[in-house]
């Protein structure tokens, strides 16, 4: 048993959790932090990098779910779902089709909207705060496309996106192949948004970030898998990991995928978050090619340039937390990504990467509190691009502050009928 007293105890050490750590920690409380493998050593480390304000509509909509079907049968395709996994996710599947009505779609927007709209003004406060502007580039990003019919959808969904207040700009194929000259001539135009950025060493800024921490007065304990968490009458939380065990006056629940047991047992509900599989392929040999991150509307996956290669990401898998990794995911990445260029991509000494994205049904995160516990897990694809805002929003609910947005629609009893 440690024989401190910690203010709080931060369960989950991705880079939402570590957000919130930070957030507390500069506020005079004692922080512990803890993490069941390394901290930021997850999806916020496998992640595509991108800080993806633009992305204000729930993943899954009405014009998706009409692709379905041909996008299961395709065992390599972005949209993948295990047949031996459908038992277990069958109730999640049947709440996201009630999210889907066009009533509950539009909450869900506008819910990401809110939360996407305050982010990158978030992101650029917090590198500058724990000084890791360095990782960090604004430089926008791009959404190409390649066939007719892609060029009239982007066209389209810029005029909503504009009217809704998400800045952005029709490339033409000139303009386009201006702002990146490595692309295949197949690349017709592209969505530019400008207000997006991306971060190049997502290592290297979670372990700036660990040393600031640590320097701030807050403490780590990395390879601490939580097994229990127990209120005393004391108001004291004890937190149980392997042959550790630790106090708390409060606790934070930032377990991404792995938050939803705690939900259940602290805060006696529960809620449908179920596990999204992402996979990326690194190439090292490949640098320089990108200036921004580019994604693709027709092949549906993203490619960031970072210092330390150019990342393809994007696939969805669901598959659950216990069923091996199909790295042929990964590898279709490159199979995707090279027809993209005029030149030849180096995959020489690539290295592939699979990782649990925490993803509820109506595409919200979970940003509350009930009495000493804190909640902010279900980022879905967007753990990243939130985490400095959710950290913020976090305060405001520890230190019974206004948030900056109204938060009932992130509440976690959100679903009980």
């Amino acid at each position: 048993m440690s024989s401190q007293i910690f203010s709080a105890a931060v369960v989950g050490g991705g880079i939402v959790g570590l957000s919130i750590a930070l957030e507390l920690q500069r506020c005079g409380e004692s922080v512990l932090l803890l993490e069941r493998d390394t901290v930021c050593g997850g999806a916020s480390y496998g992640n595509a990098g991108h800080i993806a304000t633009e992305q204000v509509f729930p993943i899954a909509s009405p014009d998706v779910l009409k692709q379905l079907p041909k996008m299961l049968l395709d065992p390599l395709g972005p949209l993948r779902l295990d047949w031996k996994y459908l038992p277990k996710i069958t109730p999640w599947l049947f709440s996201l089709l009630y999210n889907l009505t066009p009533k509950r779609f539009q909450h869900s927007h506008r819910a990401l909207m809110a939360l996407n709209s305050l982010a990158l003004a978030a992101w650029r406060k917090f590198a500058q705060e724990w000084r890791v502007e360095q990782h960090i580039r604004i430089d926008g990003s791009l959404l190409v496309c390649e066939t007719e019919n892609g060029q009239s959808a982007l066209q389209k969904h810029g005029r909503v996106l504009n009217e809704l207040g998400v800045v952005n700009e029709w490339l033409d194929y000139a303009g386009l192949h201006e702002r990146e000259p490595a692309l295949a001539d197949t690349q017709r135009g592209a969505l530019f948004y400008p207000h997006t950025g991306h971060v190049v060493d997502l290592a290297g800024m979670a372990a700036d970030l660990q040393h600031a921490f640590i320097q701030a007065g807050g403490t780590i304990s990395e390879h601490t898998d939580v097994s229990d968490i127990q209120l005393f009458s004391d108001d004291l939380f004890r937190i149980i990991g392997g042959s550790k065990a630790f106090e708390a006056k409060h606790v934070v629940i930032a377990a991404g995928a792995f938050s939803k047991p705690w939900l259940k047992k602290l805060c006696g509900s529960d809620i449908p978050l179920d596990t999204e599989r992402g996979y990326h392929l690194m190439l090292p040999q490949s640098q320089n090619i990108l200036n921004v991150p580019v994604s693709s509307f027709e092949r549906k996956f993203i490619m960031t340039p970072m210092n330390a290669g150019l990342r393809l990401a994007g696939t969805v898998e669901f598959a659950g937390l216990d069923a091996p990794p199909n790295m042929e995911r990964a590898e279709q990445l490159f199979r995707l990504a090279e027809p993209m260029f005029k030149g030849r991509l180096n995959r020489q000494d690539a290295v592939s990467w699979m990782g649990f994205r925490p993803s509820v049904a109506d595409s919200l995160p979970v940003i509350d509190r009930k009495e000493n516990i804190l909640l902010a897990f279900g980022h879905q694809h967007l753990g990243l691009t939130q985490a400095p805002l959710t950290a913020k929003l976090v305060k405001a609910l520890y230190f019974g502050e206004q948030p900056a947005i109204d938060l009932s629609p992130y509440r976690f009893n959100r679903f009980a009928s």
